[in-house]
Parts: structure tokens; sequence; C-alpha cells
């Protein structure tokens, strides 16, 4: 017996590709968290396999989030509508997008990457103001710019705390 086209649901491949960032969102519990981990784990394979300076990181990492965001609010759009649903768990570029901005001004040393990924997954879950506000934004660009700010916020902590941590920051 064979399922007709009807009954499966249409699914976009370059969107749910992207949308799930590459397939970490389907990844349970907790995809957020997973997509966080895979963009942190992309941006040290770049850092150590491009040797990049701290500058030249620095922009790679915004080139990063600005590419995620760009290409990720039409894939979350889509993705929202094929599911159904307003901001799907599954859709994780965001967390990706975001967690490159907490990166911005980060060294390719463990102490750094992972101070800026719990950072940014702190202000993720919790969603101070105006983070939660940004939710409302229409589709994609909802489910996005939510996670962006949470990574200006994680940003700013890590800078603060980098400066008194880290010697030689």
């Amino acid at each position: 017996m064979t399922i007709s086209s009807a009954a499966k649901p249409h699914r976009t491949t370059w969107a749910w590709v992207i949308g799930t960032f590459f397939g970490s969102g389907l990844l349970k519990p907790g995809p957020g968290t997973y997509g966080s981990i895979a963009a942190v784990l992309i941006w040290r394979l770049l850092a150590y396999g491009l040797d990049l300076g701290r500058p030249a990181l620095s922009f790679l990492t915004l080139g990063l989030a600005i590419l995620a965001t760009v290409v990720g609010i039409p894939a979350a759009t889509r993705v929202a509508r094929e599911s159904g649903k307003k901001d799907p768990q599954i859709v994780v570029v965001d967390e990706a997008a975001g967690v490159w901005v907490a990166l911005l001004f980060a060294a390719p040393v463990w102490k750094h990457y992972v101070l800026a990924l719990v950072l940014f997954r702190i202000f993720d879950i919790l969603k101070p103001p105006p983070v939660r506000q940004l939710e409302r934004l229409p589709e994609g660009a909802g489910i996005m710019c939510d996670d962006l700010m949470a990574g200006v916020y994680a940003l700013i902590c890590f800078v603060v705390i980098a400066h008194f941590a880290f010697p030689n920051f």
C-alpha cells in the first residue's frame, strides 16, 4: 500500500535543512541547546582550520551570524508554515545566529566559547525584555530576532566577564 502525496506533509528541503540547522534541531531533548552546540562546533572548526587572528575571526563570526539571519528568516518562515506551528522547536538556525553573535569577540579557546555558549543559552531561555517582545515580530523575523537579541545580551556579558576573568583579553 502506498501513501498518496496528498497525505504526506510538504517539506521544502532547503528550508528544513537550514531551519533545523542541518538536523541538529531534530535532536531531543533540548533542540535549542543542540543547535547552539552545533554552531559553536562549526565556529571552532573554522577558527582552528583557518588559523585566523582575533580580528579576522570576529569578521568571520559576524559574517556567519549575518548569513544565518539572512537565510534563516525565510527558512524559519517556511518551516513554521509547513509545520503549522508559530515557532517550532525544531527551528534552531536562530540559535546558531544568536550564539555566533555571542562569540563575536571570543578567542578560539575553550573558556571563551564555553562562556559565550552558556551566557547565550541563559538569555535565550530567560528571555529578558526585549527578547520576549521580539518573538511577536511576524513569522521568521520573530523566530530569529529574539535569539539575536539574546546573543547581544550574552556578548555584552561575555565582554565584561572576559575583561576581568581572562588576562590579555
